[in-house]
Protein backbone atom coordinates (compact mmCIF):
# COMPACT_ATOMS: atom_id res chain seq x y z
CA UNK A 1 0.00 0.00 0.00
CA UNK A 2 3.11 2.46 0.85
CA UNK A 3 3.86 1.99 -2.67
CA UNK A 4 0.55 2.73 -3.95
CA UNK A 5 -0.31 5.59 -1.61
CA UNK A 6 0.87 9.49 -3.27
CA UNK A 7 2.02 11.67 -1.49
CA UNK A 8 -0.70 14.46 -0.18
CA UNK A 9 0.48 17.42 -1.98
CA UNK A 10 -0.98 20.77 -3.05
CA UNK A 11 -2.08 20.82 -6.80
CA UNK A 12 -2.12 23.24 -9.50
CA UNK A 13 -5.54 24.90 -10.17
CA UNK A 14 -4.55 26.10 -13.69
CA UNK A 15 -5.77 23.95 -16.99
CA UNK A 16 -2.72 22.36 -18.46
CA UNK A 17 -4.15 20.26 -21.07
CA UNK A 18 -1.09 21.78 -23.21
CA UNK A 19 1.55 20.10 -21.01
CA UNK A 20 0.32 16.85 -21.61
CA UNK A 21 -0.73 16.64 -25.28
CA UNK A 22 2.47 18.37 -26.07
CA UNK A 23 1.32 19.18 -29.50
CA UNK A 24 2.44 21.38 -32.40
CA UNK A 25 0.99 22.72 -35.80
CA UNK A 26 2.82 23.73 -38.93
CA UNK A 27 1.36 26.40 -40.81
CA UNK A 28 -0.09 28.14 -38.24
CA UNK A 29 1.47 30.75 -35.64
CA UNK A 30 1.60 31.19 -31.91
CA UNK A 31 1.34 34.71 -31.87
CA UNK A 32 0.13 36.35 -34.86
CA UNK A 33 0.57 40.24 -35.51
CA UNK A 34 -2.37 40.09 -37.60
CA UNK A 35 -4.34 39.60 -34.48
CA UNK A 36 -2.57 41.99 -31.58
CA UNK A 37 -5.82 41.94 -29.45
CA UNK A 38 -5.43 37.73 -29.62
CA UNK A 39 -1.60 38.29 -28.56
CA UNK A 40 -2.84 41.01 -26.01
CA UNK A 41 -5.22 38.14 -24.11
CA UNK A 42 -3.34 34.98 -24.28
CA UNK A 43 0.16 35.89 -23.94
CA UNK A 44 1.13 35.65 -19.99
CA UNK A 45 1.15 38.61 -18.06
CA UNK A 46 5.52 39.28 -17.49
CA UNK A 47 4.83 38.63 -21.45
CA UNK A 48 2.23 41.47 -21.96
CA UNK A 49 4.00 44.20 -19.13
CA UNK A 50 6.85 43.57 -21.55
CA UNK A 51 5.09 43.96 -24.55
CA UNK A 52 3.62 47.17 -23.36
CA UNK A 53 6.86 48.35 -21.75
CA UNK A 54 8.47 47.88 -25.23
CA UNK A 55 5.83 49.62 -27.12
CA UNK A 56 5.85 52.98 -24.97
CA UNK A 57 9.47 52.87 -24.96
CA UNK A 58 9.50 52.77 -29.00
CA UNK A 59 6.78 55.63 -29.43
CA UNK A 60 8.41 57.88 -26.87
CA UNK A 61 11.98 57.08 -29.26
CA UNK A 62 10.15 58.07 -32.25
CA UNK A 63 8.49 61.15 -31.10
CA UNK A 64 12.28 62.07 -29.49
CA UNK A 65 13.85 61.28 -32.73
CA UNK A 66 11.14 63.83 -34.73
CA UNK A 67 11.65 66.78 -32.18
CA UNK A 68 15.47 65.69 -32.37
CA UNK A 69 15.43 66.04 -35.77
CA UNK A 70 14.18 69.59 -35.77
CA UNK A 71 16.59 72.32 -33.79
CA UNK A 72 14.54 74.06 -31.95
CA UNK A 73 11.44 72.28 -31.70
CA UNK A 74 11.21 72.18 -27.92
CA UNK A 75 12.08 75.37 -26.21
CA UNK A 76 14.06 75.17 -23.20
CA UNK A 77 15.88 71.88 -24.48
CA UNK A 78 19.58 71.66 -24.40
CA UNK A 79 20.50 71.87 -28.19
CA UNK A 80 21.58 68.35 -29.19
CA UNK A 81 20.60 66.59 -25.56
CA UNK A 82 18.42 63.48 -26.92
CA UNK A 83 17.72 62.89 -23.22
CA UNK A 84 15.86 66.45 -23.13
CA UNK A 85 13.69 65.90 -26.04
CA UNK A 86 13.13 61.85 -24.94
CA UNK A 87 11.80 62.90 -21.93
CA UNK A 88 9.78 65.89 -22.90
CA UNK A 89 8.31 63.15 -25.14
CA UNK A 90 7.36 61.15 -22.28
CA UNK A 91 5.69 64.09 -20.74
CA UNK A 92 3.57 65.11 -23.69
CA UNK A 93 3.07 61.27 -24.00
CA UNK A 94 1.38 60.88 -21.12
CA UNK A 95 -0.32 64.69 -21.66
CA UNK A 96 1.22 65.75 -17.99
CA UNK A 97 3.93 68.89 -19.17
CA UNK A 98 5.97 70.07 -16.69
CA UNK A 99 6.33 73.85 -18.27
CA UNK A 100 10.42 73.91 -18.06
CA UNK A 101 10.00 72.33 -21.71
CA UNK A 102 7.56 73.43 -24.36
CA UNK A 103 7.13 73.10 -27.68
CA UNK A 104 8.88 75.94 -29.65
CA UNK A 105 7.85 75.99 -33.08
CA UNK A 106 5.29 75.39 -35.12
CA UNK A 107 6.68 72.06 -35.89
CA UNK A 108 6.92 70.95 -32.18
CA UNK A 109 3.45 72.27 -31.80
CA UNK A 110 1.98 69.84 -33.99
CA UNK A 111 4.25 66.73 -32.98
CA UNK A 112 3.40 67.85 -29.79
CA UNK A 113 -0.35 67.94 -30.75
CA UNK A 114 0.25 64.09 -32.59
CA UNK A 115 2.06 62.63 -29.67
CA UNK A 116 -1.00 63.74 -27.39
CA UNK A 117 -3.31 62.17 -29.82
CA UNK A 118 -1.51 59.02 -29.56
CA UNK A 119 -1.03 59.29 -25.68
CA UNK A 120 -4.48 59.03 -25.24
CA UNK A 121 -5.23 56.04 -27.19
CA UNK A 122 -2.30 54.42 -26.26
CA UNK A 123 -3.56 55.11 -22.64
CA UNK A 124 -7.10 53.87 -23.44
CA UNK A 125 -5.98 50.97 -25.18
CA UNK A 126 -3.56 49.67 -23.03
CA UNK A 127 -6.01 50.52 -20.01
CA UNK A 128 -8.74 48.26 -21.83
CA UNK A 129 -6.70 45.06 -22.52
CA UNK A 130 -5.73 45.27 -18.43
CA UNK A 131 -9.52 45.54 -17.83
CA UNK A 132 -10.05 42.80 -20.07
CA UNK A 133 -7.51 40.64 -18.37
CA UNK A 134 -8.41 40.78 -15.03
CA UNK A 135 -12.51 40.45 -15.61
CA UNK A 136 -12.11 37.44 -18.16
CA UNK A 137 -14.09 34.43 -16.04
CA UNK A 138 -11.23 31.70 -14.64
CA UNK A 139 -12.05 28.45 -13.76
CA UNK A 140 -10.74 27.38 -10.33
CA UNK A 141 -10.81 23.24 -11.01
CA UNK A 142 -8.08 20.97 -9.36
CA UNK A 143 -7.52 17.67 -11.23
CA UNK A 144 -6.21 14.36 -9.60
CA UNK A 145 -3.10 13.88 -11.29
CA UNK A 146 -3.41 10.21 -11.92
CA UNK A 147 -7.08 8.12 -14.21
CA UNK A 148 -8.10 4.93 -11.65
CA UNK A 149 -9.16 1.95 -13.17
CA UNK A 150 -11.31 -0.23 -10.79
CA UNK A 151 -13.93 -2.51 -10.10
CA UNK A 152 -17.38 -0.19 -9.15
CA UNK A 153 -20.66 -2.52 -8.49
CA UNK A 154 -19.07 -5.40 -10.20
CA UNK A 155 -17.68 -3.46 -13.47
CA UNK A 156 -14.44 -2.27 -14.76
CA UNK A 157 -14.66 1.44 -14.42
CA UNK A 158 -12.55 3.64 -14.97
CA UNK A 159 -12.62 7.47 -12.50
CA UNK A 160 -11.40 11.02 -12.33
CA UNK A 161 -11.22 12.95 -9.65
CA UNK A 162 -11.97 16.79 -9.64
CA UNK A 163 -12.13 19.59 -6.99
CA UNK A 164 -13.61 23.02 -6.72
CA UNK A 165 -11.16 24.98 -5.93
CA UNK A 166 -13.63 28.44 -5.24
CA UNK A 167 -14.87 28.82 -1.24
CA UNK A 168 -18.37 29.00 -3.34
CA UNK A 169 -20.39 25.98 -4.75
CA UNK A 170 -20.71 26.16 -8.81
CA UNK A 171 -23.49 25.26 -10.68
CA UNK A 172 -25.00 23.31 -13.70
CA UNK A 173 -21.33 21.85 -14.37
CA UNK A 174 -21.40 19.56 -17.32
CA UNK A 175 -18.47 16.82 -17.54
CA UNK A 176 -17.23 15.45 -20.45
CA UNK A 177 -14.88 12.52 -21.12
CA UNK A 178 -13.03 11.64 -24.37
CA UNK A 179 -10.25 9.76 -25.73
CA UNK A 180 -7.80 9.88 -28.60
CA UNK A 181 -7.50 6.51 -30.36
CA UNK A 182 -5.86 5.20 -33.35
CA UNK A 183 -6.95 3.46 -35.45
CA UNK A 184 -6.34 1.35 -38.66
CA UNK A 185 -9.03 1.35 -41.95
CA UNK A 186 -9.97 -1.62 -44.33
CA UNK A 187 -7.57 0.17 -46.75
CA UNK A 188 -4.68 -0.07 -44.28
CA UNK A 189 -4.63 3.91 -43.47
CA UNK A 190 -4.25 4.65 -39.85
CA UNK A 191 -5.48 8.04 -38.34
CA UNK A 192 -6.65 9.18 -34.97
CA UNK A 193 -10.26 9.44 -33.95
CA UNK A 194 -11.61 11.58 -30.60
CA UNK A 195 -14.34 8.85 -29.11
CA UNK A 196 -16.74 10.42 -26.06
CA UNK A 197 -16.75 8.17 -23.33
CA UNK A 198 -20.50 7.80 -21.98
CA UNK A 199 -20.65 8.57 -18.24
CA UNK A 200 -22.91 7.62 -15.29
CA UNK A 201 -23.39 11.39 -14.31
CA UNK A 202 -22.42 13.44 -16.45
CA UNK A 203 -25.12 16.26 -15.64
CA UNK A 204 -24.57 17.76 -11.99
CA UNK A 205 -26.74 20.67 -10.31
CA UNK A 206 -24.44 21.67 -7.92
CA UNK A 207 -20.76 21.13 -7.77
CA UNK A 208 -19.52 22.39 -4.02
CA UNK A 209 -16.61 20.02 -3.29
CA UNK A 210 -15.34 17.27 -5.66
CA UNK A 211 -16.78 15.15 -8.17
CA UNK A 212 -15.88 11.49 -9.69
CA UNK A 213 -17.17 11.11 -13.10
CA UNK A 214 -17.46 7.20 -14.01
CA UNK A 215 -17.20 5.47 -16.89
CA UNK A 216 -18.39 1.79 -17.23
CA UNK A 217 -15.91 -0.53 -19.18
CA UNK A 218 -18.35 -2.33 -20.89
CA UNK A 219 -18.19 -4.17 -23.82
CA UNK A 220 -19.80 -0.60 -25.56
CA UNK A 221 -16.58 1.40 -23.89
CA UNK A 222 -14.39 2.53 -26.55
CA UNK A 223 -11.49 1.02 -24.05
CA UNK A 224 -12.79 -2.47 -23.54
CA UNK A 225 -10.36 -4.75 -23.69
CA UNK A 226 -6.93 -2.67 -22.61
CA UNK A 227 -4.93 -3.48 -20.51
CA UNK A 228 -1.63 -0.79 -19.40
CA UNK A 229 0.59 -1.77 -21.44
CA UNK A 230 -2.00 -1.36 -24.53
CA UNK A 231 -2.93 1.98 -23.45
CA UNK A 232 0.54 2.74 -23.77
CA UNK A 233 1.08 1.16 -27.14
CA UNK A 234 -1.57 3.28 -28.37
CA UNK A 235 -0.55 6.23 -26.85
CA UNK A 236 -3.49 7.27 -25.19
CA UNK A 237 -5.17 10.29 -24.60
CA UNK A 238 -7.69 11.22 -21.87
CA UNK A 239 -9.73 14.74 -22.19
CA UNK A 240 -11.65 15.53 -19.35
CA UNK A 241 -13.75 19.12 -19.88
CA UNK A 242 -16.01 20.37 -17.54
CA UNK A 243 -18.38 23.63 -18.21
CA UNK A 244 -19.77 25.20 -15.07
CA UNK A 245 -21.54 28.33 -13.90
CA UNK A 246 -19.89 30.62 -11.03
CA UNK A 247 -22.82 32.45 -9.50
CA UNK A 248 -19.79 34.80 -7.78
CA UNK A 249 -18.64 35.80 -10.81
CA UNK A 250 -22.14 36.16 -12.73
CA UNK A 251 -20.17 33.95 -15.73
CA UNK A 252 -19.77 30.91 -17.14
CA UNK A 253 -16.21 29.12 -16.81
CA UNK A 254 -14.58 25.99 -18.58
CA UNK A 255 -11.99 23.96 -17.72
CA UNK A 256 -9.99 20.92 -19.65
CA UNK A 257 -7.16 18.30 -18.41
CA UNK A 258 -5.60 15.55 -20.69
CA UNK A 259 -4.29 12.71 -19.22
CA UNK A 260 -1.50 10.27 -21.01
CA UNK A 261 -1.87 6.65 -20.32
CA UNK A 262 1.25 6.60 -18.11
CA UNK A 263 -1.26 8.52 -15.48
CA UNK A 264 -3.70 5.60 -15.65
CA UNK A 265 -3.34 3.50 -12.23
CA UNK A 266 -5.39 -0.06 -12.49
CA UNK A 267 -6.14 -1.85 -8.98
CA UNK A 268 -6.30 1.07 -7.18
CA UNK A 269 -9.32 3.80 -5.77
CA UNK A 270 -9.18 7.27 -4.94
CA UNK A 271 -9.01 8.02 -0.86
CA UNK A 272 -11.93 9.48 0.08
CA UNK A 273 -11.30 13.37 0.86
CA UNK A 274 -14.74 14.06 2.58
CA UNK A 275 -15.22 14.23 6.42
CA UNK A 276 -17.80 15.40 8.77
CA UNK A 277 -17.33 17.01 12.01
CA UNK A 278 -19.59 16.99 14.55
CA UNK A 279 -21.73 20.03 14.03
CA UNK A 280 -22.28 18.60 10.75
CA UNK A 281 -19.74 20.77 9.14
CA UNK A 282 -18.81 18.95 5.56
CA UNK A 283 -15.23 19.53 4.92
CA UNK A 284 -13.09 18.43 1.85
CA UNK A 285 -9.10 17.76 1.60
CA UNK A 286 -8.33 19.24 -1.47
CA UNK A 287 -4.70 18.43 -0.83
CA UNK A 288 -5.28 14.61 -0.45
CA UNK A 289 -7.54 14.75 -4.43
CA UNK A 290 -4.73 12.62 -6.08
CA UNK A 291 -4.23 10.44 -3.22
CA UNK A 292 -5.05 6.30 -4.26
CA UNK A 293 -4.69 3.32 -2.79
CA UNK A 294 -5.22 -0.66 -4.26
CA UNK A 295 -8.67 -1.65 -4.43
CA UNK A 296 -8.24 -4.71 -2.67
CA UNK A 297 -10.37 -6.67 -5.55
Amino acid sequence: MANLRNQMSPISSEPDAGAALRMSKIGAARYDLNDPYHIALTVNWPGFLAIVAVLYFAVNLVFAGLYFVSPGSVAEARPGAFLDVFFFSIETLATVGYGEMHPGSDYGHWIAGLEIITGMAFTAIVTGLIFVRFSKPRAKILHADKVVVTRHNGQQTLMVRIGNGRMNALTEADIRLSVLLRETTTEGLRYRRSCDLKLAQPHYAIFPLTLMPMHAIDQDSPLYGFDMQKLKDEEIRLFVSLQAYDPALGANIADLKTYTAEQFMFGTRFVDTISTDDDGRTTADLRAISTVEPDGF
